[in-house]
């Protein structure tokens, strides 16, 4: 009899799993991940409730745990959690006895990947003040739009980054104290951070300042993706878990700390009892070496960085490392495969994510060229919804009753977070217009509120979510996010340009676009190549530079008189289509030059390389 029972209940596992693998085959990886994040979401409650409202209380805590842990390993030199802490409390305390800051202030950080880009960072944090990472790479009027946006306060410099010392006045007359990571200063009025470090205790600053009072609260401005609250950075912690990583785990870390994927994901997922390797700048030469090294087990990438890997020279010691796990967004198919066959069985866990909204997924079942997965368990998550979007038009389709329309299953559409109080929208620091056009109301019924993320996604029949493009008047290139408006600004300055569009273009083998700036010129002037070509690299970062302009004598507009942009992108820059002026920008010259059949043939073939 129990035999029989025994046997039967057999059999009915047996069929549940063989029906499970016919009709549900993820049903185990969805069901794991869906675990995975209950449990973290369980996790930071815990330690909500537990006075652990930022990620200093989270690394003070893990500080008493593991004190002489290595926490920070960069060039050779090891820094344990207790190092990382008190040199961070010496920074608390030099700004507390002399910032002139009070809690709640914004401090701008520009710095490079280095030790003390934590220090700061943590000690900044422990006043309780906003901490605004900046791009390195920018200057000028950028910069100083950065620093007025986020309302800082003050504004700390890195060593060697004297890009602003033409700005140091201008600063300073609007009250931005500024603050070098030199010992000695050529400048009146600005202060040096590290002659007084010796100077000050490495206690900690008193707990009344440091306490923060809710997970809610703005602990740091990225550019330019808005603010982002305690609670994300505490969450933001936990990603790497998902993946499955272990407190054993050594994770490399290479993309610039500016990057919310090295910053959030990188440092602060290291807090969970890990060991973070820094690099001071991406070398691909280098990485695999550094990875042998330090025995890495993470890495950090975006799709670039993969193909720079792939593209050097074959080595048999190419899969002889440990790295397990890799986790980032960019990267593409073709690349995907050509890494996994050269570098081993390395889980990658490509994701989709802004700080703007809730939302974010992560490939957790390794589908190649998907950036996450809407499985059973999806109705868990923020809601969100892929709508009917005419690319040409750049506007959502709607029905007679001027609702959106749902994309069909393949086929792209625009992707949007619903607003609610569980997954609110903070919006753009200092700009509420910006914040509010990204925002659609009575999307798919009266009264609902949705954000427009501004990417086209696309969900297949299993649902897997792929990454087709984005729209709008952003572009991603080298890594970075590229704003049109920004850089069409920075053209339209030019005393021959009367109107500028500028675009990302697709060029083979190259993740993103590249841009190019389609110019009308003023009556009775002529394009100069030379003056374009000094005045971009004197205002605006190596990636966002025009790659290649094309001179019209009209600009194409669209109904509601917005710049057409897909056309023109999709004309791409070829001379043999395209018979209006087309330029090259040269470095060697230091010029925009006439782009011929030849450089266009070198451009795609890879001779020349952007």
């Amino acid at each position: 009899m129990l035999s029989a029972g025994l046997s039967t209940i057999a059999g009915g596992i047996v069929v549940l799993c063989v029906s499970l693998k016919i009709f549900l085959p993820y049903f185990w990886e969805d069901l794991v991940y869906f675990l995975r994040r209950k449990r973290s979401k369980a996790t930071v409650k815990k330690w909500v409730s537990n006075g652990i409202l930022s990620i200093t209380d989270l690394f003070g805590q893990r500080v008493e745990k593991v004190p002489h842990k290595p926490f920070l390993i960069y060039e050779g030199m090891v820094y344990t959690y207790q190092d990382v802490d008190r040199r961070s409390n010496r920074v608390a305390q030099v700004f507390l006895h002399y910032g002139n800051l009070e809690k709640g202030d914004t401090v701008a950080l520009l710095m490079s990947n280095e030790p003390d880009f934590i220090h700061v960072w943590f000690g900044l944090a422990k006043l309780g003040f906003i901490v605004a990472f900046l791009n390195t790479n920018i200057h000028s009027r950028s910069l100083l739009h950065c620093i007025k946006t986020c309302a800082a306060k003050a504004l700390v410099i890195g060593e060697g980054k004297f890009c602003v010392k033409e700005f140091i006045s201008h600063l300073l007359e609007n009250n931005v104290a500024i603050w070098l990571m030199s010992t000695s200063c050529p400048f009146q009025h600005v202060h040096t951070l590290p002659d007084k470090l010796h100077k000050v205790s490495d206690n900690p600053v008193p707990s009344h300042l440091r306490a923060a009072t809710d997970p809610r609260n703005t602990a740091l401005y990225i550019f330019t993706s808005g603010s982002t609250g305690e609670d994300m950075t505490l969450a933001a912690s936990l990603v790497f878990t998902h993946c499955g990583a272990v407190s054993q785990s050594v994770m490399y870390v290479t993309l610039p700390l500016y990057h919310i994927s090295a910053s959030l994901l990188g440092i602060s997922g290291c807090i969970q009892f890990s060991t973070c390797v820094l690099k001071k700048k991406f070398s691909a030469r280098q990485f695999w070496n550094d990875c042998r090294k330090y025995n890495v087990t993470m890495i950090l990438y975006i799709g670039e960085l993969c193909r720079y890997l792939c593209n050097q020279p074959c080595k048999e010691e190419d899969r002889v490392h440990q790295v397990r796990i890799a986790l980032g967004n960019g990267i593409r198919p073709s690349v995907w495969k050509e890494f996994l066959m050269r570098f081993g069985p390395i889980k990658i866990f490509e994701f989709y994510g802004s700080t703007e909204g809730s939302l974010s997924f992560l490939n957790y079942t390794n589908q190649i060229g998907a950036v996450g997965r809407a499985g059973i368990f999806s109705k868990f998550l923020p809601s969100f919804e892929l709508l009917e979007y005419d690319v040409w038009k750049q506007e959502l389709i709607k029905d007679e009753n001027g609702r959106c329309k749902k994309a069909p299953i393949g086929k792209p559409g625009l992707l949007v977070v619903q607003i609610t109080e569980d997954a609110p929208f903070s919006g753009y620091v200092g700009n509420k217009e910006a914040s509010e056009k990204k925002l659609l109301r009575n999307v798919l019924v009266e009264g609902d509120v949705y954000l427009d993320t501004g990417d086209l996604l696309m969900m297949d029949e299993d649902g897997f979510l792929y990454f087709t493009d984005r729209v709008g008047d952003t572009f991603r290139w080298k890594g970075e996010n590229v704003a049109t408006s920004e850089v069409a600004e920075i053209i339209s300055m030019m005393d021959f340009v009367q109107e500028v569009n500028v675009y990302g273009v697709s060029i083979k083998d190259y993740e993103g676009r590249t841009g190019m700036a389609a110019i009308v010129l003023r009556p009775h002037y002529t394009f100069n190549g030379e003056k374009l070509y000094k005045h971009v690299v004197d205002f605006l970062p190596s990636y966002a530079q025009p790659r290649f302009v094309r001179i019209m004598d009209v600009m194409q507009i669209t109904s509601t008189f917005k710049h057409q942009k897909m056309h023109l992108a999709n004309e791409g820059f070829n001379p043999e289509i395209i018979s209006e002026p087309l330029y090259f920008m040269h470095e060697p010259a230091h010029s925009y030059i006439p782009l011929t059949t030849e450089i266009y043939q070198k451009v795609v073939s890879g001779e020349i390389r952007l």
